[in-house]
């Protein structure tokens, strides 16, 4: 790993940190209101930022309506991608197929974006205008969206690019990941300290308290090896390191309102977006390990 990347969501902002220093080395600006989520292709030197607007999710009164795509190398932004008809992106990621696939969620859609021509190729519809974040499935059969305060899962065939069902939870969501065999999707109470099991094949569903956090979750992530499921709750400073089976947990303190997270071998850096810092977990001791200064409050990085 060369580079370490973070959406300064705060400063609105794209930063280029030293992955050895943590120093700040490139800061790109110019970018509208407001820089929100990362996605980071390292094999092909390119990263996608997209605009959600100057609001939060259920206040949003000007939704964006771009992607940006930066090339990693030359730390330059080399292409914006206009959504429309859709607006207010936010989670992306890419799929088994090659394609990225971009909630947009005033639009009650999910975009398809071909990044070898940076057009937009399609949409699915989601059913829901409170679709915010996204995960797809490691055969590429299944991409589910959590509808926050829908209280629902929307699980899409996407093959065939089309909304199959939702899945009734019992509180509203914050964030979703999905197991590594595919059989069970996470998603994060947004009431309560708690996770959503969901079997992707029976859809039952089995609460899992989070142990140690006082307030509800947001954002769950899966170590790259999916050794550990880390889950980050904004609303209390804390990050939970999980094991795979759900039996483990730590609770470690970290900033104020921790995002998104990415990971480094046996370190875990975590976004804090409330006092502009990012701090970084020891993984086998499960223990804090050290923070660092970066822009006034990224919300997702990633290294490459």
């Amino acid at each position: 790993m060369t580079g370490l990347i973070a959406v300064d969501k705060m400063g609105t902002k794209v930063l280029f940190l030293n992955p050895a220093t943590y120093e700040t080395e490139t800061v790109l600006d110019g970018f509208q209101r407001t820089v929100h989520e990362l996605l980071v292709l390292p094999e092909q030197g390119r990263a996608y930022v997209p605009i959600f607007g100057d609001g939060v999710h259920g206040r949003n009164p000007n939704p964006g309506h771009t992607l940006h795509v930066i090339d990693l190398h030359k730390r330059t932004r080399v292409a914006d991608i206009d959504l429309r008809p859709y607006i207010a992106p936010h989670t992306l990621k890419r799929a088994p197929d090659g394609l990225i696939y971009i909630t947009c969620e005033n639009s009650a859609v999910v975009a398809i974006i071909d990044p070898a021509t940076n057009t937009v190729v399609g949409a699915i519809e989601t059913g829901s205008t409170n679709g915010h974040r996204l995960i797809v499935s490691s055969d590429g059969q299944r991409l589910y969206v959590e509808n926050e305060e829908d209280a629902t899962v929307s699980v899409i065939d996407l093959p065939a690019r089309k909304l199959i069902g939702k899945i009734k939870t019992p509180r509203p969501l914050a964030g979703i990941a999905l197991s590594p065999d595919d059989r069970t999707v996470i998603a994060v109470d947004d009431a309560e300290p708690a996770l959503f099991l969901i079997d992707t094949v029976t859809q039952a569903i089995r609460t899992v308290p989070l142990e140690g956090v006082p307030k509800a979750a947001q954002i769950a992530r899966y170590a790259p090896d999916n050794s550990l499921l880390a889950v980050s709750a904004v609303s209390c400073g804390m990050v939970s390191l999980i094991d795979p089976a759900f039996t483990q947990q730590t609770a470690i303190a970290v900033g104020s309102q921790p995002m998104d997270m990415a990971f480094r071998g046996d370190e875990l850096f975590v976004a804090c977006q409330g006092d502009g810092s990012v701090h970084v977990i020891d993984i086998p001791a499960r223990k804090w390990r050290t923070s660092f200064a970066a822009g006034k409050g990224c919300e997702s990085l990633g290294f490459f």
